[in-house]
Formats: C-alpha cells, structure tokens, sequence
C-alpha cells in the first residue's frame, strides 16, 4: 500500500487515479482503483509507463496539469525567466573593437 497518495481523477463511473509515493522517495507510481461494478482489480502503473501512454484521457491531462501546477508553484516569487534579448537589444550596433558574429 502506499505511503502517500493524491487523487489524479475520479471518472464518471467512479473509477479513481492516483499518484502515490510507496516507502522510499523515488518509488513514484499511478495507482487506478476500478469501480466495483466492472470487476476490474486496482493497478499499480508504473508513473513512466503511465506518462509515456500519452493517450489524451482524463487521467492522464489531469496528472499533466498537477505537475504544470507544480512547476508553477515551485516558481511562484522567484524572479521572473528571461525569455530573450531587451527590446531593441537585438538590433545594436558593436561598439568599435567588438566584431559582429552570427550565432
């Protein structure tokens, strides 16, 4: 069983996704607990096999969108990224001495 877990999704049929965390910090996996009419038996997914299944379904763009969540709050009161040259940087001129390369 688990030592930690958060729900990814809970279909409309009652099934649930999860992402656990078993006994030791890298042991990270998707656990999927059918709903009791299909007589499905709950899985462990490994979290590579799961996020490499890209199958578009709403488990999956859920557990996509708490990791962007995390991303997002991992970055929240740091210093903004820098995504380019200043405006107008592009365009300098060298300074006499430095010699213009293109990269």
């Amino acid at each position: 069983m688990p030592t930690m877990r958060t729900q990814i999704h809970a279909s409309g049929n009652d099934d649930r996704w999860f992402l656990c965390q078993g006994d030791d910090a890298p042991d990270v996996f998707v656990f999927h607990d059918p709903n009791e009419p299909s007589g499905g038996a709950p899985s462990r997914i490994e979290l590579a096999v799961f996020l490499a299944s890209g199958n578009g379904s709403p488990e999956h763009r859920a557990l996509l969108t708490m990791i962007g969540s995390l991303v997002e709050a991992g970055h929240a009161g740091s210093a903004p990224a820098v995504r380019g040259p200043e405006p107008g940087a592009a365009g300098a001129e060298p300074t006499p001495g430095e010699s213009a390369s293109s990269i």
